[in-house]
């Protein structure tokens, strides 16, 4: 408790302001886990192998302000195919027990809304070895029963592995290799790509009847043991066979357990014997013993063909299938048929009627079909004809043909469906035959269409069926192309009734009802139509909208139909909570609008626009309020460890205030911070003088914190509304190394690799900014025919600063790039002149517009004169270019790069490599043509304050 609060006392407030900090994001991939190997290619290219079960661990390192979002992805799809979506979005990618399909080319992405996103890919290679697997084969057309002498045999010995595998054969401890025996043949199959190796033994001797072994080896990458699998060759070597002891097919009734028995007959090894079924996995009811299966309480379902196949790795396996058939009668149906000969479809006395009976039967050849009437027994004669159609035209189905009917024909005629053998119940159908048999009608209820509902409810709709007997009704959409609301293109009624729950507005249009042939007249189909219209409130946006206003200023909401059914909308009104603040009507406009023109106090909080028609309400809501938007962390400050002691160290917390306009002046922010781990937060605020500046950069040092530890930041706005939204972010200690030192005057490099540009800084005063860019990440939508196609040393991937001349760019706009502040060694009290330094950089000029760029030097204390350095202007060819020059600033210093856009688009402009050596550039260094320039003026000099500038 007394360290922290030493913490609060001693943390000392130091502000400062830069402008133009926002930076697009870069990024850097490492690893940990466990890998094997990190071979480096070309352009900083990545592969990382790793063993399949081990634990892969890639961390995505960015840099960029704001904080860029970061995301990985994986080659021909999204890595949340297979990782939790939670894991891709976070820098570190987790992936434990990697599987070999989890293998290729992993991408980190980041971006922050800034330029084009950074993306760097790093690949992926899982080893492994599986268990090698030896099979062996005789030359073809020779004796398939035992291997005699005078055969040839071929061992094939396979391995799955990643790298490709490498064989080694042994017959006992005899290492055999190619060359080594006269009879024995060591190669590789030419269609195979190193992952079979066979050892071919020429007309067999007795000293090939040995034990063989393969071994499979990887040379021991990540760690993985060589494998080894082992075959006794002898003169009983065989190929199985086997016998099923069961019929083909089985026929069986449901509920009846099967045993099927599969034996082997021969094959040396003993075979192994495995069961399959053609339909795809056996029942999970399954119980199998060896080479017995058994299916208790068999099912329709569980028929098909099942398959016993043996296997000892010597010739082809052995199959043997058997078919299951499980016997069944279902689906009875009826239809009658007038006189096809007249165009009449009533029954009428002296004309033929036709009725047809059909079933589906397993197995059909069972299937028997047997008619009464009046519950007695019926027989075909010539007034009564029965027959059964072709199984190929309308399988299991019969028919009665009643020729010259008469008054007494009518009655109840019964078809009986039954399978041979029994033990299946029958189907029986009935069918009356009457002066009351006549065909189907059907018509829709006046009040039943158009039938109006409302979004949500559960509404039927009604086809009025008539007729003796009632036929199965079949409904469908109008449009045959759409599908009715359970997703079938059709849907089976017995009452006409069309029930939909939960209607959806798709679900409104025109629905079609038919009387089917089944359980009715096989004659033309009738039909009606029924519309069903659904009702639906309105649909508005915005749905909800977060406005952020500071006191005294004006806003303006407004709400916008977007669809409603009935379109007429009936009323709008306007509420701040539970207060009316207006009402209205539409009349043909379709949005409405509500101004607050001075906020105050009481005039924050949610605004409800409901939107109402006779469906219901739409709503749009407006959350108003004064809160500050959130601070976002500066997480590129160099050197933030600016006071590093034995014990304790500094931390230089650096941020920007997002949307600093928006809302009312930020008065303080409220810095709390933890130790990481702790529960309780230490806060203080921190007082802000005047008003903050879009893109101001902020730092406030944290002192007296202990070494190693981490803590936790929170930083909170406040305003006269009250406090704004919070940011947390972690603080680490992590040891000082020389790379990110401050920017040495001894010998400085800038490269623009890294996030913060090396600290470089655009210019607030200019029309358009420099932008990091990259060959490999550059937009595709680029201008051809003037940039760079590569960084100054030819890599793709590598970043250079350049400026970007298409619209909406004019010609004479400048962009201005600003180094960072360079201290000078102290000046010799006995010397003359100041210390001399060779500044060089490379550049790039190609374009049929380029116009100008220009090198300043400004001079501590100077601020408001810039020295011209060095200057060229047109098309310089595509090639960078690299310019020297000395100079011999006496304070500190700055040096800035300006590009002037050209007459057109063609005109990008790049520099890249800027270096400071101290001491004068070498002779070689120095350019044909000279010219000599005044640090003080752009005018020519002859005196110990000149410069060297190359044209």
């Amino acid at each position: 408790l007394c360290f922290s609060c030493l913490i609060l006392m001693a943390m000392v407030l130091t502000w400062f302001l830069c402008l133009g900090l926002a930076a697009p994001p870069t990024v850097r991939i490492v690893h940990s886990g466990l890998a094997c190997n990190i071979e480096e290619e070309r352009y900083s290219e990545r592969v990382y192998t790793i063993r399949e079960g081990e634990t892969l661990e890639l961390t995505c390192l960015v840099t960029g302000h704001p904080r860029p979002q970061i995301r990985w992805t994986k080659t021909a799809g999204s890595a949340s195919d297979r990782f939790q979506d939670s894991s891709v979005f976070n820098e570190t990618l987790r992936i434990s027990n990697i599987q070999r399909h989890q293998g290729g080319r992993y991408y980190c992405k980041a971006e922050n809304g800034l330029g084009s996103p950074a993306i760097k890919s790093i690949r992926v290679d899982v080893y492994y070895l599986d268990d090698p697997i030896v099979t062996v084969h005789q030359s073809i057309g020779e004796a398939k029963e035992q291997f005699y002498y005078e055969r040839t045999v071929f061992l094939r010995c396979v391995a799955n592995s990643n790298p490709p595998v490498r064989y080694s054969w042994r017959r006992g401890q005899e290492v055999l290799l190619q060359g080594s025996d006269k009879g024995v043949e060591i190669y590789e199959p030419f269609f195979t790509q190193g992952e079979t190796k066979i050892l071919k033994l020429k007309n067999l001797r007795p000293q090939d009847y040995a034990n063989y072994s393969c071994i499979a080896s990887v040379r021991n990458v990540c760690s993985i043991p060589d494998k080894m699998v082992s075959f006794r060759l002898s003169n009983k070597t065989a190929s199985p066979s086997i016998k099923l002891l069961v019929d083909d097919p089985i026929v069986v009734n449901p509920g009846e357990a099967i045993t099927l028995v599969c034996v082997t007959t021969g094959g040396e090894p003993a075979p192994s014997l495995t069961w399959v079924r053609s339909a795809g996995i056996l029942p999970e009811k399954t119980v199998l013993n060896g080479g017995t299966l058994t299916i208790p309480a068999i099912t329709s379902e569980d028929a098909g063909t099942y398959s016993c196949i043996a296997n000892n790795n010597v010739g082809n396996p052995a199959k043997k299938s058997t078919n299951i058939i499980v016997r069944a009668l279902k689906k009875g149906r009826f239809w009658i048929t007038p006189d096809p000969y007249h165009k009449d479809d009533n029954i009428q006395i002296g004309r033929e009627v036709k009725i047809s009976c059909q079933v589906e039967a397993i197995p059909s050849e069972e299937l028997m079909f047997s008619w009464f009437k009046n519950g007695r027994p019926l027989r075909s004669s010539e007034r009564m004809v029965i027959t059964q159609t072709d199984p190929d035209v309308s399988p299991g189905t019969t028919n009665l043909d009643i020729i010259d009917l008469k008054f007494t024909d009518f009655g109840t005629y019964t078809c009986v469906a039954s399978l041979k053998g029994g033990g299946i119940s029958d189907i029986s159908i009935d069918v009356n035959i009457s002066s009351s048999t006549v065909p189907p009608n059907l018509t829709v209820p006046q009040e039943k269409s158009p039938l109006v509902t409302r979004e949500g409810d559960t509404i039927e709709l009604q086809c009025q069926v008539t007729g003796k007997p009632k036929p199965i009704i079949l409904w469908s959409r109008a449009d045959k192309e759409v599908a009715m609301p359970d997703g079938a293109m059709q849907t089976e009624s017995y009452d006409g009734i069309l029930r939909i729950v939960n209607v959806s507005r798709e679900m409104t249009g025109t629905y079609r009802c038919q009387t089917s042939q089944y359980n009715g007249f096989n004659v033309k189909p009738r039909e009606a139509l029924v519309q069903l219209i659904v009702q639906y409130p309105p649909a508005v946006e915005p749905t909800f909208l977060e406005i952020r206003q500071g006191q005294g200023r004006s806003i303006t909401m407004s709400c916008r139909v977007l669809r409603a059914y009935p379109t007429r909308v009936l009323t709008y009104e306007w509420r701040l909570g539970s207060k009316l603040l207006r009402t209205g009507q539409f009349d043909v406009q379709d949005s409405t609008e509500y101004t607050v023109s001075s906020l105050s106090r009481d005039s924050y909080g949610i605004y409800n626009c409901n939107i109402i028609n006779e469906a219901g309400a739409g709503r749009c809501s407006f959350l108003v309020t004064g809160k500050a938007y959130a601070p976002e962390f500066y997480y590129d400050t160099y050197n933030p460890l600016w006071q590093n002691r034995p014990r304790v160290y500094s931390y230089s917390l650096q941020w920007t205030q997002m949307n600093p306009d928006a809302v009312d002046r930020i008065l303080a922010y409220r810095l709390g911070i933890r130790q990481a781990g702790q529960q309780r937060w230490w806060e203080q605020e921190i007082t802000v003088n005047g008003n903050i500046q879009k893109g101001e950069l902020i730092t406030y040092n944290l002192t007296e914190l202990i070494k190693p530890e981490a803590y936790e930041v929170r930083l909170t706005p406040i305003t006269r509304f009250g406090e704004g939204d919070s940011t947390i972010r972690v603080i680490k200690y992590i040891s000082i190394h020389p790379s990110i030192q401050s920017p040495s005057i001894t010998k400085f490099h800038c490269g623009f690799e890294d996030g913060n540009i090396c600290l470089f800084t655009q210019d607030d005063t200019d029309n358009f900014d420099w932008t990091k860019q990259s060959t490999a990440t550059r937009d595709t939508k680029y201008t051809p025919n003037t940039g760079p196609n590569a960084d100054r040393t030819g890599s793709k991937e590598g970043f250079y600063m350049y400026i970007e001349t298409s619209r909406p760019r004019l010609e004479g706009e400048k962009a201005r790039l600003v180094s960072p502040v360079f201290s000078v060694a102290p000046k010799n009290p006995y010397g003359a002149t100041n210390t001399a330094y060779c500044f060089s950089f490379y550049y790039h000029m190609y374009g049929q517009h380029i116009g100008s760029l220009n090198v300043y030097l400004r001079l501590k204390g100077q601020t408001a004169i810039e020295n011209p350095l060095w200057s060229s202007s047109g098309n310089k060819g595509q090639h960078w270019n690299q310019a020297r020059v000395n100079i011999n600033p006496p304070t500190s210093f700055q040096l800035i790069f300006e590009g002037i856009r050209g007459p057109g688009i063609e005109g990008d402009i790049a520099i890249d490599d800027v270096s400071i050596v101290e001491g004068e550039c070498m002779k070689s260094d120095q350019p044909d043509r000279l010219w000599w320039l005044s640090p003080l003026s752009s005018k020519p000099c002859s005196n110990a304050d000149c410069v060297w500038a190359a044209l």
